[in-house]
């Protein structure tokens, strides 16, 4: 049995990767990144967090958030994203996954993987690693030839705050995370 621990910093930064169940593509269905984005805004307005980079691919997101100074709670605010979409994604008609009976009487559904993949950003270099890695990760996945061709992505808003250039591309330089990725 692994030693599982997470790494809780009161106001810290963290990047996170959250996957679908099966790694499903149920994010390539509108209505579910409808019903994602909905969520996430209501989570926001709930849980106070600031949400510095998140991509959406069919099958994953990440993000990086900042807590709150003395709020160290991100495991509340994802188990809260994860039963609300699960909750109107199925009500709305989505398709919940095959169960087992076990999962079954844990009352879990078949659309997210149980856990997601925390890293606590440790400095600024850090941060800018994975602010590089998720903004490169439609790419990375073949899902476009450039960033600024993935709709789902806050790298259009860092492209109108001057971060980035409309035609920045990580191939220049590989971004490569460190360790598991969650991928």
């Amino acid at each position: 049995m692994s030693d599982y621990r997470r790494a809780y910093v009161p106001g810290g930064t963290f990047f996170f990767t959250v996957v679908t169940d099966g790694r499903r593509k149920l994010f390539r269905d509108s209505r579910a990144r409808e019903i994602l984005g909905h969520v996430m805004r209501q989570a926001l307005f709930r849980f106070p967090t600031e949400v510095i980079a998140i991509v959406l691919l069919p099958d994953h997101l990440h993000a990086i958030w900042t807590l709150p100074q003395g709020d160290a709670d991100f495991s509340t605010r994802w188990a809260w994203i994860k039963k609300e979409f699960t909750k109107n994604w199925i009500a709305g008609g989505g398709q919940d996954g095959i169960t087992s009976l076990s999962r079954q009487r844990e009352r879990r559904h078949g659309v997210w993987q149980r856990r997601f993949w925390e890293h606590t950003i440790l400095n600024e270099d850090d941060l800018e690693i994975h602010f590089d890695y998720i903004h490169y990760n439609p790419v990375k996945h073949g899902w476009v030839a450039s960033p600024r061709d993935w709709p789902w992505s806050s790298f259009h808003r860092w492209v109108r705050e001057g971060h980035y250039s409309s035609n920045w591309s990580a191939a220049r330089g590989a971004v490569i995370l460190p360790g598991n990725a969650g991928e």
